[in-house]
């Protein structure tokens, strides 16, 4: 609705402003006006004199503020007419964000670390082949006969109990072993789909995916972005490189600034990074032979003072 009527928040200002001046103008006229009159012109004007209709019935009709009443009831409709149509048409815009693709280009190769993994320890070597003796042929000389005792047990024989010794209680079984804590899944440098910020993927191609992907990037962090005082008060400007790990799930972990420009900006950067983990939409992960992977990305923020 009047959209040819497009009303800024300075122009919301300027309307209550006036508003404000042409009340007190009008407040300020009623007052000069009933100043002037002088209270003996009144009553010698009006003393005696009877009233010949409810209207007059005031004392002194000339101060009666009640007459204007019609004036001050359409004034308050034509402020009511303008404060409705200037509220409905009170605009306000987006700001602008600068996208320029050309900042997620790094301006310096930096070295990058894959994050180390816990890898299982390496097998044992084969135990060495066993080595074949030749056994050389012996003759077995008996040179001790066995002795034979007689065990045949007559009724004279004494037999005598077995002393019953009372065997200790066995120790309780040592507790098992701990499990083995779970193996991480390596991290990828670079995989046949690289992850995506999330808001591109009812794009066509896989090539529109990734341009809109960077741009929408682009704008989530300059717009959330925050210069640190310090930085800017001391004119540092530069590019922070920071490396995340997209996870499976397309979270973001494992934050690490790269290179840091001082002043502030990395730990501005990092801030940005972290409320990724925050938006209602995870990124995209990256994909190695169709299933998602764990992938190390690196990520240039570039920071420039804005020439006033």
């Amino acid at each position: 609705m009047f959209r040819e009527l497009e009303i800024t928040g300075s122009g919301v200002g300027y309307f209550f402003l006036a508003f404000i001046l042409l009340t007190v103008g009008i407040v300020w006229v009623f007052k000069y006006k009933f100043k002037g009159l002088d209270p003996k012109n009144l009553r010698s004007k009006y003393d005696g004199k009877k009233a010949s209709s409810f209207a007059e019935s005031t004392k002194y009709p000339d101060v009666d503020i009640f007459q204007h009443s019609s004036s001050l009831f359409n004034y308050g409709i034509l402020i009511s007419m303008a404060l409705a149509l200037v509220t409905m048409n009170w605009t306000t815009y987006e700001k602008k964000i600068k996208i320029d693709l050309n900042d997620l280009v790094l301006s310096e190769e930096v070295e990058v670390e894959v994050p180390r993994t816990n890898e299982p320890p390496p097998p044992p070597p084969p135990p060495p082949p066993p080595v074949i003796q030749e056994v050389p042929n012996t003759e077995v000389i008996v040179e001790d006969q066995p002795v034979f005792e007689n065990q045949e047990v007559t009724m004279e024989s004494k037999v005598e109990a077995p002393v019953y010794v009372e065997k200790k209680a066995a120790p309780p079984p040592p507790p098992p072993p701990p499990p083995p804590a779970p193996e991480e899944a390596e991290i990828f440098k670079v995989v046949e789909q690289m992850p995506r910020f999330p808001g591109c993927e009812d794009k066509g191609t896989d090539k529109e995916k990734s341009e809109c992907s960077r741009t929408k990037l682009l704008e989530y962090i300059y717009g959330n972005l925050k210069y640190p005082a310090i930085a800017r008060e001391n004119g540092i400007e530069g590019q922070v490189v920071l490396q995340f790990v997209v996870e499976r799930d397309g979270s973001i972990t494992d934050i690490n600034v790269v290179r840091d420009i001082g002043g502030g900006c990395g730990e501005a950067a990092v801030n940005v990074i972290n409320g990724m983990n925050k938006m209602g939409n995870k990124w995209v992960p990256g994909k190695q032979r169709g299933r998602p992977v764990r992938v190390l990305f690196t990520l240039p923020v570039k920071f420039v003072i804005a020439s006033s």
